[in-house]
């Protein structure tokens, strides 16, 4: 009886309604995903309701070991996401400016910038600077955002005295090709050796002498560096490697940065194989922290020995050799550290400019590496072919890899927040692991579908979906009214009439 009195016009208010309903929930739940990255249903569900139901949350330690576990696990996690000076950072003026120039967009972001000049000013500057006039003038230079004002700062400098930090930021920022940034670098160079034997002489007279010394040696290792750095990039390999060693050698303990990154990549360059697994066999040591250039770099010299060689249908056939398993191995082992490397090398996605700052693990790093590496990739017979063959199957080892890694502490989540600080917009920030849309979402899309076609079918065709409606409920009710007529056929009606009333 029930079902007979209700109108078509009951039927396409309920659609309707249950599909404004379901739309509203969608929208939100789509919007916190956006924000949050997880469903609000599900986080609801999994930290209110599961422990009221009794059910025992899996995340939570369960003694003091898992406990100190969690928080070495998560301080790594942070440290995993500190942001780094990029050791083969670019010229602002010869290589970053020349790109706005061609293509007029900017390089460089805001984030990233204003990194650098919290380190120039940690670096280059220190508490005795009013002493000198040219240095009192630069430790405000590095303060200023308009690089105009930075320039003129320096030249202003210049004229006082013969300023070390001064020529820096007129190499780096003035200068429009890298012939003539070093030229500006070797004139820094004289500055910073005479304040730096200056301030050696005088470091242990007291706390003051001795931040002024730390400060001429950061000056002269920055300047050596970037000089090297000039004969790299105008040919001069040979040069430029000797120019590195001797910088290790003469500063051994100042290993903020990163100079033997600079040397890995020009003896790549050289081809000189053996010396990069020198170089590898110091610095790629488990107490010491990684990068991308050192595991991809041990990597091509595993992949160097068989991928010349590599037939993807042989090894099926007859299984890896050793030395294959370990080219493999040290492939798995490097995605594993920096997942979005393999795309840019097997050019799957476009390369730009990389940043001055680098995140470990991360997009940036990937984009800085294979800027530079790219090419040794190349020169190496089918070492490209075995890293398409093989990268992907490192996913396999570690289905997981934001709870749980295979050789490295688990994936750390803040990538993409940090990358898209550091990169510019106009590049797509690769993602790993790649996020998939919660079940709460896509069932309430499904549902909203659903919903709305059925309020729009009712709405054009009212009687017929009022007959698909009566006969869906009635087959629906069909096993509970079967199940009431067995009961009344066994039970006395005396007693069914009884419990009816009831």
């Amino acid at each position: 009886m029930f079902l007979n009195t209700l109108t078509p016009k009951f039927y396409v208010a309920l659609t309707g309604t249950s599909s404004l309903i379901s739309g509203l929930i969608l929208i939100f739940e789509w919007w916190y995903f956006r924000k949050y990255g997880t469903s609000f249903i599900e986080q609801v569900s999994v930290s209110h309701l599961r422990p009221l139901l009794g059910g025992v949350d899996n995340s939570s330690p369960t003694n003091s070991n898992s406990s100190n576990g969690d928080a070495d696990s998560n301080r790594q996690s942070v440290s995993e996401c500190k942001v780094w000076r990029n050791p083969l950072n670019l010229f602002r003026g010869a290589e970053y400016n020349r790109y706005t120039w061609v293509t007029g967009r900017e390089p460089l972001t805001y984030y990233d910038m204003n990194l650098s000049a919290q380190d120039h000013q940690t670096f280059f500057t220190c508490d005795s600077d009013h002493l000198r006039p040219a240095d009192a003038i630069m430790q405000k230079a590095w303060r200023e955002r308009n690089p105009q004002a930075r320039i003129s700062a320096a030249h202003e400098a210049l004229e006082l005295e013969d300023c070390a930090t001064a020529y820096i930021l007129l190499a780096e920022e003035e200068a429009t090709t890298i012939v003539e940034a070093e030229k500006l670098f070797k004139q820094a160079v004289k500055a910073g050796e005479g304040c730096y034997r200056r301030s050696q002489q005088l470091q242990h007279h007291g706390a003051q002498y001795e931040a002024q010394h730390r400060r001429d040696t950061n000056v002269l290792v920055y300047i050596k560096r970037r000089l090297a750095m000039c004969s790299r990039k105008l040919g001069r390999t040979r040069e430029a490697v000797k120019m590195m060693r001797d910088l290790m050698k003469e500063f051994p303990l100042l290993s903020m940065f990163n100079i033997h990154e600079n040397l890995l990549e020009s003896l790549l360059e050289l081809q000189n194989y053996a010396d990069v697994q020198a170089v590898l066999a110091k610095y790629d040591d488990i107490s010491l922290p990684k990068s991308a250039t050192i595991c991809y770099t041990a990597a091509l010299l595993k992949a160097r020995a068989v991928s010349d060689k590599f037939s993807p249908e042989a090894a099926s056939r007859r299984g890896l050799s050793t030395a294959e398993m370990n080219a493999v191995e040290a492939i798995h082992r490097a995605v594993e550290f920096n997942p979005h490397v393999p795309k840019y090398l097997l050019e799957m996605k476009s390369l730009i400019l990389p940043p001055e700052h680098i995140l470990k693990r991360g997009d940036s790093e990937a984009i800085a590496y294979a800027f530079f590496h790219l090419q040794h990739w190349k020169r190496v017979e089918g070492a490209l072919n075995l890293l398409h063959c093989t990268w992907e199957g490192t996913f396999r080892m570690i289905p997981y890899p934001l709870e749980k890694g295979h050789l490295f502490y688990p994936y750390p989540i803040c990538t993409e927040t940090a990358d898209r600080e550091l990169l510019p917009m106009f590049h797509e920030v690769s993602v790993y692991p790649k996020k998939e849309l919660p079940f709460f979402i896509l069932f309430t899309a499904g549902l909203c579908s659903f919903t709305a076609m059925l309020a729009l079918l009712t709405h054009q065709f009212p009687e017929l979906m009022g007959v698909f409606a009566k006969a869906f409920l009635s087959t629906l009710f069909a096993p509970l009214n079967f199940i009431m007529e067995k009961v009344e056929s066994i039970l006395p009606s005396s007693l069914w009439h009884q419990l009816t009333r009831i």
